[in-house]
């Protein structure tokens, strides 16, 4: 791509990349938003094999599916999608539904957008970035150029639609972080102006509630957690790291960042009182909102030391991340210091992503190899179980194809999506 377009396909990379306590109340076996039920990629099932069949896991069922980089979505045994359909001259976005169980599709709410002519002739990719989100009997869903709808999640019929980036001046692709709820908020972040780069939008009715910050476009999505006795809402961008109470976008506390788009991508990680921003870790204070820096020395060093595509994992003392050359780092929670490195998860390539989903003892890594992997990660090293192919990459990027877009696990099932296809396999052990 070039300047015309105003993004590299680096920044598409960095798209995807997009808390202590849910924000979402959800059954345990759903996988309703971005990075599951607790928004920290912790996937709590029981029953899930400890290793893969030598001829790879079974697939369940593929559908054909448009380009996009949002995650599929579980809930209620029913699986959600965000894609696109290029057809010239005009474009769609679609929020589909598909039956957990066989793959059938439901319904499709379609809607007509403008993309530019680039997007026609680029190859694929060109699609709704930010992952959708269920609750309540509805489906919230945010589109490349701003489109944020409701829809009934039985029947796909349309609820409300806002046009953001008419309504608040969005610049096109721009929308990529994905929507929470908290309470009776839907929370999306735009880059909206003026001073709307983060609206809280009723989710009954689509009205605002409130918006905040003006501050650039962000791929990192927000999380809310409780610390410091109060609900925080925590978003990274490029100019800052904020907490805002998520009732009203009033700022508890601001520290600037200075980063580009394709460095905010991960989510904020919270565990305990530590909170950890890509390469940065701080602390949450516990008597009022407000945080300290732990390591490393400055706010200077924090981009090169993990990756711009994916969100590291945090579990006790240990940090967990892909670096954005391919290796798999282990370093000191307390200390930053790193422990070990292995080059045997995906390819040492710019653009590779390793997606970390603890479940029990063992950790499942996707990669933008388009596989799926069992392992044992603790701070001695990497123990990998099990390595099968879920889906072939599709999006060009360096001399190869890749996969994007994080795995999603429910019912006992792997989830993946493609520029192509959706794709499920059973992860469930033998009775």
């Amino acid at each position: 791509m070039n300047d015309v377009n105003r993004w590299s396909r680096a920044g598409l990379a960095a798209a995807l990349v997009v808390g202590l306590l849910p924000s979402v109340v959800a059954c345990a076996d759903d996988w309703p938003q971005w990075r599951g039920p607790g928004r920290d990629s912790v996937w709590h099932e029981q029953g899930i094999v400890r290793s893969f069949p030598a001829a790879g896991l079974k697939i369940a069922w593929r559908r054909r599916v448009g380009p996009g980089y949002s995650s599929p979505v579980v809930a209620g045994g029913r699986v959600y999608l965000t894609d696109s359909e290029l057809a010239r001259p005009k474009a769609k976005e679609r929020i589909r539904c598909f039956d957990g169980t066989s793959g059938k599709p439901l319904w499709t709410c379609a809607y007509d957008v403008s993309y530019p002519d680039w997007a026609f002739t680029q190859g694929p990719g060109c699609g709704p970035t930010a992952t959708p989100i269920a609750e309540a009997g509805k489906v919230y869903a945010l589109g490349a150029m701003g489109d944020l709808c409701c829809c009934d999640a039985r029947t796909g019929e349309l609820v409300w639609r806002k046009r953001l980036g008419e309504d608040y001046r969005v610049k096109e692709f721009a929308c990529r972080a994905s929507p929470l709820i908290e309470g009776g908020l839907l929370i999306v972040y735009v880059g909206g102006e003026p001073a709307a780069c983060l609206i809280a939008f009723e989710k009954d009715t689509g009205t605002e509630a409130w918006r905040a910050l003006d501050e650039p476009m962000t791929n990192s999505s927000p999380i809310v957690v409780t610390a410091g006795g109060k609900r925080q809402l925590l978003v990274w961008t490029q100019s800052s790291l904020t907490s805002l109470d998520p009732a009203t976008g009033k700022a508890y506390w601001r520290e600037r960042l200075a980063s580009d788009n394709n460095s905010s991508v991960a989510t904020p990680v919270v565990e305990g009182n530590r909170l950890l921003l890509a390469g940065l870790m701080m602390r949450l204070d516990a008597d009022r909102p407000g945080v300290s820096l732990v390591w490393p020395a400055d706010y200077r060093h924090m981009v090169p030391t993990l990756s711009n595509t994916s969100t590291p994992m945090l579990r006790g003392d240990e940090v967990y991340s892909a670096k954005s050359s391919g290796e798999l780092v282990c370093l000191d929670a307390r200390t930053g210091r790193q422990l070990w490195q292995s080059d045997k998860v995906t390819d040492l390539k710019n653009g590779a992503g390793i997606h970390l989903t603890p479940n029990g003892d063992r950790v499942f890594l996707y990669t933008e190899r388009g596989e799926l992997i069992v392992a044992r990660l603790t701070a001695k090293g990497y123990d990998e179980l099990g390595r099968t192919r879920l889906l072939e990459p599709t999006y060009p990027f360096g001399g190869r194809n890749v996969a994007w877009a994080p795995s999603s696990y429910a019912d006992r099932c792997v989830f993946a999506r493609s520029d192509r296809e959706l794709v499920c396999a059973s992860l469930a052990a033998k009775p």
